[in-house]
């Protein structure tokens, strides 16, 4: 049975200005403030030029606990790329941590040297605890199997990017449902924009957890279907998010061995799907998406990654409050249409 819609209840009755704004999840944004950088990240990819003084003088300090190349390698690049500048580390080894400093005293100690904290932890509620502790805005950048709500930034405007819009959609996500946090995120964010039919492959070691179930049992014109053959499922799919199946996140080697290659996708495969499916993975890919895919049309996971820099440049300027210079906010364009 479906319940009454989640999202309602998530829209905060008045919405929080960005500046200043911690984002953990993106429950911290508005569906307008997640339109709005959709909004602006697409101006900034038209303006790159006009937009490469927008951070001048600010600095953003990338704080990575676990290893990340493409997250941390986005996150400073878009301050690069704004004028700003950046500092930080990549591996707990490099941090006081290892000296026995908590996170909330890390975070104090830095939101004196910056404006910005971009910051990704091994622990689930990592990224929180430090939002409480800065008195700079906090951007989460994956804690733990929890939230990686950046991920799911670049996920939307990849979607909107290839469809024009990211509703009214049959989207297929396929492999690690039970870890892997950008499946969660983006279900989660999905479901707030409602109209979408969620198509969930996976065998059942990896299932999709419960709450994020229930999520979409708790969106009316969201729907759900569970299955285990990716074949019987492809042609009817407007996207396929591939994810691969993390072997940081199991404690058992026999088991990530015996689930690593239950899902790969190939030439074969796409044969059977719609000719404008698009194919999304958050990356890195192991060998669940043939290399032999990436010439193909519909894959769109390279596009991901660009996408994901300019979604980082929308979401770093906002939260600092420097306005990219000749945009026009989305509300004032529908307002004069």
């Amino acid at each position: 049975m479906k319940g009454e819609p989640l999202s309602s209840e998530l829209e905060p009755a008045v919405e929080t200005p960005m500046v200043g704004k911690s984002v953990i999840t993106l429950d911290d944004l508005s569906i307008n403030q997640i339109r709005e950088l959709l909004h602006k990240a697409q101006y900034i990819d038209s303006h790159r030029k006009e937009v490469a003084h927008t951070c001048e003088g600010r600095v953003l300090a990338t704080l990575f606990y676990e290893p990340s190349t493409r997250t941390r390698l986005s996150f400073e690049t878009a301050m690069l790329r704004l004028g700003g500048k950046v500092i930080g580390f990549a591996g707990a080894q490099l941090a006081s941590v290892t000296k026995g400093e908590t996170i909330a005293d890390t975070l104090k100690t830095v939101s004196n040297y910056v404006d910005v904290v971009a910051i990704r932890h091994p622990k689930e509620g990592a990224a929180l605890v430090a939002s409480r502790a800065a008195s700079v805005p906090v951007i989460n950048a994956g804690d733990g199997g929890h939230m990686h709500p950046t991920q799911t930034l670049a996920d939307l405007a990849t979607l909107q990017s290839r469809f024009g819009r990211v509703t009214n959609l049959t989207v297929g996500l396929c492999g690690d449902l039970t870890f892997g946090r950008t499946v969660h995120s983006l279900i989660e964010t999905l479901c707030r924009f409602g109209n979408v039919n969620f198509v969930l492959i996976s065998p059942d070691e990896l299932k999709t957890p419960r709450y994020v179930l229930d999520r979409i049992d708790a969106t009316p014109s969201c729907s759900y279907t569970e299955v285990k053959d990716l074949v019987s499922v492809i042609g009817d799919l407007d996207v396929l998010y591939m994810t691969r199946v993390q072997k940081e996140r199991f404690f058992n080697e026999d088991d990530y061995l015996r689930l690593r290659d239950t899902y790969i996708l190939d030439e074969a495969k796409m044969t059977k799907a719609k000719p404008d499916m698009a194919v999304l993975h958050p990356l890195p890919r192991v060998n669940e998406i043939a290399v032999e895919v990436d010439d193909d049309p519909r894959a769109a996971y390279f596009e991901q990654v660009k996408n994901g820099m300019l979604m980082r440049m929308a979401l770093e300027s906002s939260v600092v409050g420097d306005e990219l210079p000749g945009y026009e906010p989305l509300e004032t364009k529908e307002v004069q249409a």
